[in-house]
């Protein structure tokens, strides 16, 4: 009896979606380690720093409990939506009601995607930023809606292409995405910014989710600020964070989304069909992260900012020219002219093969991001040194530096 080809059986929307970028740069990178090589990686924005002690310390004492074995609950523990709410009302000036307006996920991709299916069904529109992070995109397409894409290249200019997309399409979009600081540009805005998103999707009833992953991370004395802190966001939308940037908890898969009590009430309603939530084990120690390592969320940024120094120094050593982000922690980079010519997947295989650094091709973030790779500042200084030597050694604009004899 023949075998059952499987790949003619799998639903349509398999056929949407692309090979996962990171996955693909995942494999090839592996062949090389496994062949000896000695790469710095530059891909993922998978922090390598330990996650603060005192957090370590604390899931070590309470995994012991066995009451934390058993299953929790898909909103998170009280405990934790209480002190998000906290956190929130001294940080940004927002009063949250930890009940209805604090939800916790298993990392904000989980959420993402599961808030998409309760607000988007087939025909239904988003927008998404351009160029954008895969899952704001693809969460989208998952739940049978259209992507839309809107560029952040210029703050005006995207206010005004937003506001004709609202007018002029029909059906119009239902949901517009937003993610500031910027992933992969770096770009970062003001709270007059939101203000106006906020009167727009007043005025054409959309809703408004913003990713807020970055939220810690910025760099020269700039602060971001919260969508939240726009009057009447509350009104619109919600906003997802997560503890994995700012306390080098990625591994933990804690995320969470505030804002709108409807917004949040839905996703609670899609979340409890899917999942039973976060480990309690890991949710009780994140408490301890918002409540009394604040300390090392600064040092951590700054730790980044040096990184990025590093790079932007490197980078302009060869010649290159970079905008210098205000936050995130990534490095978006323009490939330059004599390089570019095969676009940014073939690039960022150069690099690999020639200076013996991972990034990821910009067109792994759509269209728009052809022509750029997107480098994360996950290593240390001096991995971050050896990389842009490599760069400069295989890539330079500039001819090398003659030694006196």
């Amino acid at each position: 009896m023949s075998k059952i080809d499987i790949s003619n059986l799998l639903s349509d929307r398999m056929a949407q979606l692309p090979e996962y970028m990171f996955e693909k740069l995942n494999i090839i990178r592996l062949q090389k380690r496994q062949a000896g090589q000695d790469l710095v990686d530059m891909a993922m924005g998978n922090p390598k720093d330990p996650t603060p002690q005192p957090i370590v310390d604390k899931l070590i004492e309470v995994v012991q409990d066995p009451r934390n074995h058993r299953y929790s609950v898909a909103t998170g523990i009280y405990s934790l939506r209480k002190e998000l709410s906290r956190y929130y009302g001294s940080q940004f000036g927002v009063q949250l009601d930890p009940d209805k307006e604090v939800i916790c996920t298993i990392g904000s991709k989980e959420g993402f995607s599961h808030l998409c299916l309760a607000l988007l069904g087939a025909g239904d529109r988003a927008i998404v930023p351009a160029p954008s992070y895969p899952i704001h995109t693809y969460s989208v397409i998952l739940a049978g809606g259209e992507a839309l894409r809107l560029s952040v290249e210029d703050d005006e200019a995207m206010l005004r292409d937003l506001v004709a997309m609202c007018k002029k399409l029909s059906p119009a979009p239902k949901v517009l995405f937003l993610n500031y600081p910027h992933n992969p540009t770096g770009k970062c805005v003001e709270l007059p910014f939101f203000e106006e998103v906020v009167k727009i999707a007043k005025r054409h009833r959309l809703i408004v989710v913003h990713d807020f992953a970055y939220s810690r991370i910025t760099f020269d004395g700039y602060e971001a600020p919260s969508f939240l802190q726009a009057k009447g966001a509350m009104d619109v939308g919600c906003e997802f964070g997560t503890m994995s940037k700012a306390y080098n908890m990625a591994g933990w898969r804690v995320g969470y989304a505030l804002g709108n009590r409807e917004i949040i009430g839905a996703l609670n309603r899609i979340k409890g069909y899917y999942d039973y939530g976060i480990f309690q084990a890991v949710q009780i120690a994140s408490i301890i992260a918002i409540r009394h390592c604040q300390e090392y969320v600064v040092e951590q940024q700054r730790a980044y900012q040096r990184r990025r120094d590093v790079v932007l120094d490197g980078l302009s050593q060869a010649g290159w020219e970079v905008d210098v982000p205000q936050g995130g922690m990534f490095v978006w980079v323009r490939i330059p002219e004599p390089f570019a010519k095969n676009g940014s997947s073939v690039f960022a295989m150069e690099l690999m093969e020639k200076a013996n650094v991972v990034v990821s091709p910009g067109i792994g973030f759509g269209d728009e991001g052809e022509g750029y790779v997107r480098m994360a500042l996950v290593e240390n200084e001096k991995r971050l040194r050896q990389a842009v030597r490599g760069i400069r050694m295989a890539f330079s604009l500039r001819p090398p530096m003659k030694h006196a004899q």
